[in-house]
């Protein structure tokens, strides 16, 4: 009843509401990442969606576009801007997914929509973390993020699609909020981003 009818009617809700409130900080980061990027100021990429359904994610790009002499993109490390850094430790490159709530894309809450290369690596169980639409913040995100393998964020995934509910997305929004403003588990380790996933171990 709840994941049915009454989560997508709370997601438009919340969504149109926060994206309202938050239009003149989206606008101002959007022009500032312009600038500093030389370019585009967002970021959108194919994931997968509820049952593997593949959509388009908006993002703030917090990296620019330089190369080397080869014409390949530099490390993560060396085209990530100070600003960029910055959208990234408050998080805000992530609400212009806001957007991807109105489409029906994704909801407030659920597992993180990955790389569609990853969906023939995961086992049977893990494909569950597919059976709900992917989130903006997840059960994963508020008990480790980029903090926990691989393996933990799937079983983290699990678990959330198996017992999803008002409180339990209520819960996750709120710890996220706290997290956020304490700008905890924001990056794997000394990297920009999570090491890819490789598939189960034998």
């Amino acid at each position: 009843m709840y994941e049915k009818f009454l989560k997508p009617v709370i997601d438009v809700i919340a969504a149109l509401i926060a994206l309202v409130l938050l239009s003149p900080v989206l606008c101002g980061v959007a022009l500032i990442l312009v600038l500093v990027n030389g370019g585009s100021s967002f970021f959108i990429q194919t994931r997968p969606g509820r049952n593997g359904r593949l959509f388009k994610i908006i993002k703030f790009k917090t990296m620019n576009d330089k190369r080397d002499e080869y014409g390949r993109l530099l490390p993560d490390y060396r085209r990530l801007t100070f600003f960029g850094r910055l959208v990234r430790k408050t998080s805000l490159d992530e609400l212009p997914q806001l957007i991807n709530v109105l489409k029906g894309d994704m909801s407030l809450v659920g597992p993180r929509p990955l790389l569609p290369e990853y969906l023939a690596l995961y086992s049977p169980e893990q494909q569950k973390r597919h059976d709900v639409k992917p989130g903006i913040t997840g059960w994963a995100q508020v008990n480790g993020r980029n903090a926990i393998s691989w393996e933990e964020k799937f079983a983290y995934d699990v678990e959330y699609v198996e017992n999803i509910s008002l409180a339990l997305d209520a819960r996750i929004l709120l710890i996220t909020i706290a997290k956020v403003l304490k700008r905890q588990d924001v990056n794997a380790g000394n990297n920009m981003t999570m090491e890819a996933f490789k598939g189960n171990k034998a």
